[in-house]
């Protein structure tokens, strides 16, 4: 079945870089429709990554000289907002917004565990518009970006919507939400949404959407104040900071299993790389698998007790 970038892009209602429709390789619903709190008249964004061509992967192809010239300009991130499809929703219509990367540039965004692209891995089957055997290679593998860096990175986000709950001027449906309820109920229940999102991963490595649906369908009700939401996000991080302290996951990313995942990833769609670029001899890839199964067995020994 075609992507809905390809179906838009073909009824000329999607006005991507011509390559993209063909290279889609995943995806998915992303929002309120992939949290569990979607409304009848919630719009529907779109994550998702594509294949660029061979020459924008290894520039040498097309003939370019690191250091020499100006570089080629290469894709790494198509957005289009406000698309809306009539015929969509048994003829209701819908408005879509896409964000689509390049898959070098996703799994550079994933290896930062950038919240949004974090979470598109996490997405229910049911969010899934678009899945080809690369999509399917990056979702079963997809514990492989996760690391210590998620407490930074969702807690940042996190305290960014915490400060906009306020400070952002609203406009259009928000100034209304303000309006109602004093502050803007949507940014609040980001602010939640994040750190219990952060607190999956530290504890337990793994990431359900859903969860939580009750608690964050109250906030966007206005059954929670803003002063109860800053006073629980001020405990979860005390919670959150010790969680991290005693987490499982990896202090850093492994860059070289993700670089190789990567590799597979575009092989798959191109096949062999062999004539392309260099692979590390057999004796740096033993002594690499050998480093990681040393971190994965410090990670797994339980931690220790402080000192009374």
């Amino acid at each position: 079945m075609a992507s809905i970038v390809e179906q838009l892009t073909a009824r000329g209602l999607l006005r991507p870089p011509a390559f993209l429709p063909a290279n889609m390789l995943y995806e998915t619903r992303m929002g309120s429709v992939a949290y569990g709190v979607a409304s009848e008249t919630s719009d529907c964004d779109v994550y998702g990554f594509a294949m660029p061509p061979r020459d924008q992967l290894f520039p040498h192809l097309a003939g370019e000289i690191a250091g020499f010239g100006k570089p080629q300009p290469r894709f790494e991130i198509f957005q289009q907002h406000h698309v809306r499809d009539p015929l969509a929703g048994n003829g209701k219509g819908c408005e879509y917004d896409f964000t689509i990367y390049s898959l070098p540039r996703y799994f550079t965004l994933c290896m930062e565990c950038n919240p949004n692209l974090i979470d598109s891995l996490f997405t229910a089957q049911e969010c899934i518009l678009k899945l080809t055997r690369v999509g399917s290679l990056v979702r079963e593998r997809r514990t492989l970006f996760l690391h210590k860096g998620v407490w930074t990175r969702f807690k940042a986000y996190a305290y960014a919507q915490l400060h906009k709950m306020q400070s952002k001027q609203p406009q259009g449906k928000r100034a209304a939400l303000r309006e109602q309820y004093g502050f803007d109920v949507k940014f609040a229940y980001h602010v939640v949404r994040l750190l219990y999102e952060c607190e999956q991963l530290l504890l337990h490595g793994e990431l359900d959407l859903r969860r939580d649906r009750e608690h964050l369908k109250a906030i966007r009700r206005g059954d929670i104040s803003e002063a109860e939401i800053r006073c629980w996000a001020s405990e979860k991080e005390k919670q959150l900071e010790h969680a991290c302290l005693h987490s499982r996951l990896p202090e850093q990313p492994d860059v070289p299993a993700i670089r190789q995942l990567l590799l597979e990833c575009i092989e798959e769609h191109y096949g062999c790389l062999d004539q392309i670029i260099a692979r590390p001899d057999a004796a740096t890839q033993s002594l690499h698998e050998i480093s990681r199964i040393i971190a994965r067995w410090q990670h797994a020994r339980p931690a220790e007790e402080p000192n009374a």
